[in-house]
């Protein structure tokens, strides 16, 4: 990371497809957020997995034609990075202290202040996710809504912090070894598409692993520190105020957190969606599974779709897939159920 303290902003586009990086400094240190799209419309920011950044972790959904264009027709975009894991990041520094996750929850506010934002939605995976709600928790009045991928809520269980002590052990004196990337992979994505001796693994993982090569092994301990340390927030989650989407993988490590975070929220206010044969990482294994429930999820808030692309064939799932009560108006605008998807695994 950088060590000054001027705001820098570095134009990236031909890098970034349309994107702008900005490095914003604050009182926990710098901050990489890359930014897509018209900055007057309502934000959504998005905060990615351990050792992942956004073109690892939210590329798969973005380059979904009907996902981007719902996306990027409501709002603009703004990608936050975990400390040092932007692409390019250097080493950061060991004298520097170890963020905590609320360090990082404050990080946020300081990035929402700076780009002089209100209320904004909010998109997150797994760890992201975490760190999302503890700002949800934290700053109710500046989250519109939570689109929660394998969240967290509890504090690690014994076996989750073992095996994240020894991804730990492993990225402090081996780096990004090859146990490492399996370690992560695992996490990330379900057995079908990680592959065995007879299938090989499919194109999202082999993208994934060469990415993760690019990760600085000091930083991603760091993030696995403040991660590993976490507190319980279960507490505050019936305080929260704002519409709640949550997916998970039927596959997914993290499955059973996801239902108890689900039975902790207002249910008047929240919504369940498991994908079948998928891992944590819905965004990028079945992006496609995400597009209906969140069509319906912002109709809540006034927002839709471009219409030429409306009932896309693409779409894993169709209306009669959806529960009748999902259509209801109520307090949210729409009633949103536990829904399962079945996603057919050539999509």
């Amino acid at each position: 990371m950088a060590d000054s303290n001027d705001f820098v902003s570095v134009d990236m586009e031909t890098i970034y497809l349309g994107g702008k990086e900005h490095v914003i400094p604050t009182g926990r240190g710098n901050v990489s957020v890359i930014v897509y799209g018209d900055q007057d419309k309502p934000a959504l920011i998005t905060y990615p997995d351990l050792a992942l950044n956004h073109m690892s972790c939210f590329q798969g959904l973005f380059f979904c034609p009907e996902a981007s264009s719902l996306l990027l027709h409501n709002f603009c975009i703004y990608h936050i990075s975990p400390p040092g894991h932007e692409l390019g990041a250097g080493p950061i520094c060991l004298e520097d202290p170890l963020p905590s996750v609320d360090d990082l929850a404050d990080q946020i506010n300081e990035v929402l202040n700076f780009f002089g934002l209100g209320a904004v939605m909010c998109m997150g995976v797994t760890a992201g996710a975490y760190i999302l709600t503890l700002f949800a928790t934290k700053y109710r009045e500046r989250v519109l809504g939570l689109i929660l991928i394998s969240p967290l809520c509890k504090a690690p269980s014994w076996t989750e912090w073992f095996y994240n002590k020894v991804m730990s052990n492993l990225l402090y004196f081996y780096g990004n070894c090859a146990m490492l990337k399996e370690c992560l992979l695992q996490r990330y994505f379900s057995k079908e598409v990680r592959g065995s001796a007879e299938v090989p693994e499919s194109d999202i993982v082999q993208a994934c692993r060469k990415l993760l090569e690019e990760r600085q092994s000091i930083n991603v301990w760091r993030f696995l520190q403040a991660i590993n340390g976490r507190p319980d927030v279960t507490g505050g989650l019936k305080r929260l105020k704002c519409r709640t989407l949550i997916f998970v993988g039927d596959s997914s490590p993290f499955h059973s957190e996801a239902l108890y975070m689900t039975s902790k929220l207002d249910r008047r206010l929240s919504a369940l969606v498991e994908v079948q044969a998928c891992g944590s990482m819905v965004t990028e294994e079945q992006p496609h599974a995400m597009l209906i429930p969140m069509e319906y999820f912002f109709m809540g808030y006034g927002l839709y779709r471009p219409c030429q692309f409306s009932d896309s064939p693409r779409s894993p799932l169709s209306p009669s897939c959806i529960s009748p009560e999902l259509l209801s108006p109520e307090s949210m605008g729409l009633k949103l159920k536990p829904i399962k998807t079945r996603v057919s695994l050539e999509v």
